[in-house]
């Protein structure tokens, strides 16, 4: 009898995921995004997404960017990374094959929605060895404080 019928975790979304793996396995589907904030597989620029006590910080994995083509805006919300990368491919002609072409060229957008409590007016955005971190402070409210508790 096949194993996962007899068995059961008892993590429905394990389950899951480990039954949709197998179907893009068998009929060679294009992987669905792992969470509901995430993109599919092979999505560019690679995106992580987190905050900390003082800002939500976004780190995009863009390795050879032409720094005049790239773009980063914030409007209602939304951060917007934009942009263009060169396909270095040569051309396939007589004297070369390609075999594979996983490295990613071509124009590129990726939109991520802020939470309420950043300041999108100082927003930093530095680009280094092929990693793009952008940083947005959190208004100064929403920021953890230490109350001091008072005695009569």
């Amino acid at each position: 009898m096949y194993p996962a019928l007899t068995s059961f975790s008892g993590d429905v979304f394990a389950e899951f995921d480990a039954l949709q793996r197998q179907l893009e396995q068998l009929m060679g589907l294009r992987a669905w995004p792992s969470s509901i904030r995430a993109t599919g597989r092979g999505a560019f620029p690679a995106l992580d997404v987190g905050t900390t006590e003082e800002a939500v910080e976004i780190y995009a994995f863009a390795p050879g960017i032409d720094m005049s083509k790239l773009e980063v805006s914030v409007d209602k919300g939304l951060l917007t990374i934009s942009g263009e990368r060169a396909d270095d491919l040569p051309q396939e002609d007589d004297k070369v094959t390609v075999y594979a072409h996983e490295r990613f060229g071509g124009t590129f957008k990726r939109v991520v929605s802020l939470p309420a409590d950043v300041d999108s007016s100082r927003v930093d955005a530095t680009y280094r060895n092929g990693v793009l971190r952008i940083a947005i402070p959190k208004h100064e409210a929403a920021k953890p404080r230490r109350i001091e508790v008072k005695t009569h």
